[in-house]
């Protein structure tokens, strides 16, 4: 069974799962549905139409499901789906969609959003990410799987970051930045390649010789960058980790993240 304090004030036709503690002066709406084994430490406010997965912790003065930050919001049913297994520190928040944004904010599975952090309204946010303090995203955003966002650094809306990027702290992220990239600066420029978090996920020496050589001919190379793109399209056989970066690429429709001296 669940536990509530009785502190908590849960709303009629609120869905709690088995083995979830509902912690003290916890506030949770009725249009809420919480998973199993998941613990709300106190103080947390779980509102609008909001479902949360399994074996999750948030802590106090979370609050999930608020109204999107959004003129345009007019009070819509839209919704916030959280994944399992994930950790939501002190004061981090998190928004549901807009009707023009697709009606929905969904967090994959063992995210850790450190305090402060922020999920704009209408984001897609992978699995395994970690939001440093005040991390914030603006709405729309798309977020790929094992991303790591540094503290107070900001995304600007409708970017897109692919999996296994690592941001640097205090970045203003304007530009979309291509998976497995290392992105730093107050206003962020691509600095390299994410070989540390490429070695923590098994690629091969070999392998990382043949993507950091494609990564040197599409953004140091000679010409321009559009010319050099052309030129390292037949590459993407060579490993997958290209062909995802080509791919990311390709379905792009704003500004890439470059190095400070591409052109």
């Amino acid at each position: 069974m669940s536990k509530i304090d009785p502190a908590a004030r849960v709303a009629d036709g609120a869905v709690i799962g088995e083995g979830t503690e509902i912690g003290p002066f916890c506030i949770i709406g009725p249009h809420v549905v919480i998973g199993k084994n998941c613990k709300l430490i106190g103080q947390v406010s779980v509102i609008g139409h909001t479902t949360i997965g399994d074996d999750c912790v948030i802590s106090p003065f979370a609050v999930l499901g608020g109204a999107p930050q959004d003129l345009s919001y007019k009070g819509e049913p839209t919704r916030l789906v959280i994944g399992s297994g994930c950790v939501i520190r002190e004061g981090a928040t998190m928004n549901v969609g807009t009707v023009k944004g697709g009606g929905q904010t969904r967090v994959g599975n063992g995210g850790y959003f450190m305090n402060n952090s922020h999920v704009g309204h209408d984001c897609m946010v992978g699995n395994n990410v970690i939001f440093a303090t005040s991390a914030t995203l603006g709405g729309h955003c798309e977020i790929g799987d094992a991303v790591y966002i540094g503290g107070l650094s900001a995304v600007h809306q409708f970017t897109r970051i692919g999996p296994y990027v690592m941001v640097g702290g205090v970045c203003g992220v304007r530009d979309d930045v291509i998976p497995y990239g290392l992105v730093n600066g107050q206003y962020a420029v691509l600095e390299s390649l994410n070989l540390i978090g490429m070695k923590r996920r098994k690629f091969t020496k070999q392998r990382l010789v043949t993507v950091r050589a494609f990564y040197q001919k599409l953004f140091h190379g000679a010409g321009t960058f559009a010319e050099r793109l052309e030129a390292v399209r037949p590459l993407a056989g060579e490993d997958p980790a290209i062909a995802e970066i080509l791919d990311f690429i390709g379905k792009g429709k704003r500004p890439l993240c470059l190095p400070a001296i591409a052109k």
